[in-house]
């Protein structure tokens, strides 16, 4: 019988991030504050009886074989779980590549929650974050949403109080930087400014918005040095946002709005002048449910430690 789940794949904002060290093996350790926002892909997973994994996408330029996290996470799934069974994945794209948002990380995220009901696994979401982990740094948070401080390379969660819904708006011009590169600019700098993390905790546990805006910051603004990241910055502030900060290692750019409407007003103003635009809030759950023909399904729960 073919089982079916469709889901939005919620993408993430840094609303600070600092890097605090390199480690032995060359990866670099975190510390941010990570933020669900609706920016979403759309996710359609099905499992029937045969083997193989299909991976189909709006996006022809998107690679649908091992290059793509998605058809990763269901690898990474068949080979944990020992089952056998044909899986499809159909994708539809809308968060941007290269910008930080983790858009690849969310799909994958999105598969492994779907498989694990689909096939039945009854993995515990310690265990699906475990699994994430070995598909990238920020999977493991894409399976628990919301607000969590980040530390580690991606693998010490803790969740946060949720914020409320704040009006936000994401710009991305047409250039873009690699991971890689961005952390090799990091170890470049001799005297990176770091987020006061401590504050935006401190934001966070009282639910001061106004704080938080003064307090988000992002290292790796210091060494990605996009002409976009810039301009995009400009526009935001200009058109009433209370903070404009780079998201990841760019080259999205976010910005904090009093309102809906004055979020709206310039996602309207700034359409076609950027790649990429869209007015948003910021969410709670990761991986909301469409649709699923697969019988029970379990709704992600958290406890919130407001530190």
């Amino acid at each position: 019988m073919k089982k079916t789940m469709k889901l939005r794949c919620n993408a993430k904002i840094n609303l600070s991030l600092d890097v605090t060290g390199r480690r032995e093996d060359g990866y670099h350790t975190l510390k941010s504050i990570f933020q669900s926002v609706a920016v979403y892909d759309i996710l359609t997973v099905s499992v029937q009886a045969g083997s193989g994994i299909v991976l189909r996408c709006n996006i022809p330029a998107l690679p649908r074989d091992e290059r793509n996290l998605a058809y990763r996470a269901a690898q990474a799934m068949l080979e944990a779980s020992g089952k056998e069974c044909n899986v499809v994945i159909d994708l539809h794209k809308h968060i941007p590549s290269g910008a930080g948002m983790g858009g690849g990380s969310a799909d994958a995220a999105g598969v492994i929650y779907a498989l694990n009901t689909l096939m039945e696994c009854g993995y515990s979401d310690e265990k699906l974050r475990e699994i994430g982990l070995s598909l990238g740094a920020d999977v493991p948070f894409m399976l628990m949403g919301g607000t969590a401080l980040v530390e580690g390379v991606g693998e010490i969660l803790t969740p946060l109080a949720d914020l409320p819904e704040i009006p936000l708006v994401i710009l991305k011009g047409r250039q873009s930087m690699s991971t890689p590169k961005a952390y090799a600019a990091i170890d470049s700098l001799e005297c990176p400014q770091h987020p006061d993390t401590e504050q935006m905790l401190r934001a966070i546990r009282e639910q001061d918005i106004d704080l938080l805006t003064e307090h988000c910051g992002n290292t790796f603004e210091d060494a990605v040095l996009l002409s976009d990241v810039a301009r995009a910055k400009a526009a935001l502030l200009e058109d009433g946002a209370r903070c404009a900060v780079m998201t990841g290692s760019g080259s999205a750019v976010f910005g904090i709005f009093p309102d809906k409407q004055t979020a709206a007003d310039c996602a309207a103003k700034r359409r076609g002048e950027f790649a990429f635009v869209q007015a948003c809030t910021a969410v709670s759950e990761p991986l909301p449910v469409i649709s699923a023909r697969s019988g029970r399904y379990h709704k992600r729960r958290k406890k919130h430690n407001t530190q």
